[in-house]
C-alpha cells in the first residue's frame, strides 16, 4: 500500500526526476507535472484531486508561475497541502506562498531527510497518516 499520493511539479527533468524516484523509493506513489498549466491541467482531469495527499510546486516555471498555481489550487481544492520547492528563494514569494496556505517552504537542493519530512507531515496534517 502506498504512503500516499504526490504530485510534483517542477520544469527542470532532473529536479522533477530525482523527487520522483525519492518518494517512490519511500513508499509513495507519485505524479509528475513539467510546469504549472500541466500541474493544474492534471489536478483538474483524471483521477480524483482529493486523491492527492500532498503537491510538491517549483514557483518559477514556464507558462505559468507557481503562484499563479497556488491561488488555483487553494481557491478550487483547498485540502490539498502545498509544498513549494525552488531553487529561488525570495522573501516576498515566501511570504506570499505562506498567505496564500502553502504549509512548507524547502530551497533546492535539499536534503532527502527534509524533503520526506516535509512531505510526511503535510499529510499528516491533511489527515492521513502514513503507513509503511
Amino acid at each position: 500500500m502506498s504512503r500516499g499520493r504526490i504530485l510534483v511539479v517542477d520544469d527542470e527533468p532532473t529536479v522533477r526526476e530525482s523527487v520522483s524516484l525519492l518518494l517512490t523509493q519511500a513508499g509513495y506513489a507519485v505524479i509528475e507535472a513539467e510546469d504549472g498549466a500541466q500541474a493544474m491541467e492534471t489536478v483538474r482531469s483524471g483521477d480524483n484531486p482529493s486523491l492527492l495527499d500532498a503537491i510538491l510546486l517549483d514557483l518559477y516555471m514556464p507558462k505559468i508561475h507557481g503562484q499563479e498555481v497556488i491561488f488555483y489550487l487553494r481557491s478550487n481544492f483547498p485540502a490539498i497541502p502545498i509544498i513549494v520547492l525552488t531553487g529561488k528563494p525570495d522573501v516576498p514569494d515566501i511570504i506570499r506562498a505562506f498567505n496564500e496556505g502553502v504549509v512548507d517552504f524547502l530551497v533546492k537542493p535539499v536534503h532527502q531527510d527534509n524533503l520526506l519530512a516535509a512531505v510526511a507531515k503535510a499529510i499528516q496534517r491533511r489527515g492521513r497518516s502514513p503507513s509503511k
